[in-house]
């Protein structure tokens, strides 16, 4: 029943208005402030710990902003994954240039795409200009799978599975000068995680990106969209990776890896998806982060 209404919510955005979903996301993140859920707890927390230095009312009002934004791509992402007519949605491209210079080395190009802004524009814009191959993992609704797939893959996008086969086929990409998007900041749990300081906190932290970039020399861009205010669309970011990512000692790069999506937070901190349990696994010994008790 959940995944049948949640599905019903995203077909009926999909048919509203811009504005007008931006306005149904507002309420919905109001609603979420002032109401007891996961998404506001979990958020407060993470906000709580990744910004140590806020006063009460700077925390209160940046949880307020997360949440809203939170709302606005709940209902946008229904317009995103069903209606054919979004690029239009994109206002600026910043830093273009550099995903044409990494394809131009004939290397493949990585693209680091956090959960910042609404990452599901990317890739329909990077896949009408240019062969893509996503990493895709199965949501925990699996009722939207279908949905799911056949929105990100209708421009022309191929999906991996984040399973032995899926990053075979991201490395095959690779080698055919293409470009790969990876979501760089959900926990891997137990398949290939190392731990790494996020925002000052352990977070456990994917090592794939750095052995694809170890074994292609492929060129890394940190890739979000930013969701500019009163409905206008988004602007768009490809920005160079740091040097040290490309450094063969993994420690080192993933190091690099969570610092870079780090900085890109830090620009649009209430567009980030601090709903999420990112430092739900932990180092040996500590306890539960989001245990309140």
């Amino acid at each position: 029943m959940k995944t049948g209404l949640v599905r019903l919510l995203l077909t009926l955005a999909a048919h509203l208005p811009w504005r007008i979903n931006h306005g149904l996301g507002s309420c919905l993140g109001r609603l979420l402030l002032h109401s007891n859920n996961a998404q506001r707890r979990i958020a407060r927390i993470n906000l709580t710990h990744c910004f140590p230095d806020l006063g009460a009312e700077e925390l209160q009002r940046l949880l307020r902003h997360t949440l809203i934004e939170t709302g606005k791509l709940f209902f946008e992402t229904g317009k995103l994954w069903l209606d054919n007519d979004i690029l239009s949605l994109v206002r600026e491209v910043h830093g273009e240039e550099h995903l044409q210079q990494g394809l131009a080395r004939g290397k493949g190009v990585i693209l680091a795409a956090p959960h910042l802004g609404n990452w599901e524009i990317l890739g329909p814009y990077v896949s009408v200009r240019h062969p893509m191959t996503c990493l895709y993992r199965p949501p925990r609704m699996t009722g939207l799978d279908r949905m799911i797939r056949q929105a990100r893959g209708r421009f022309g996008a191929k999906l991996a599975p984040t399973t032995a086969k899926g990053v075979r086929a991201l490395y095959q990409a690779l080698a055919n000068n293409e470009v790969v998007a990876i979501l760089p900041d959900q926990d891997p749990r137990d398949s290939g995680g190392r731990f790494a300081p996020f925002f000052g906190i352990q977070a456990n932290t994917m090592t794939l990106l750095s052995r694809l970039v170890n074994k292609s020399n492929a060129t890394v861009l940190c890739c979000y969209a930013e969701r500019l205010p009163d409905s206008r669309g988004f602007n768009l970011y490809f920005e160079p990776a740091p040097a040290e990512l490309y450094a063969g000692d993994v420690a080192t790069s993933v190091t690099a890896l969570n610092q870079m999506v780090e900085q890109a937070v830090r620009r649009l901190p209430a567009q980030y998806q601090w709903g999420y349990r990112r430092f739900l696994t932990r180092p040996e010994g500590e306890v539960d982060f989001y245990d309140e008790a």
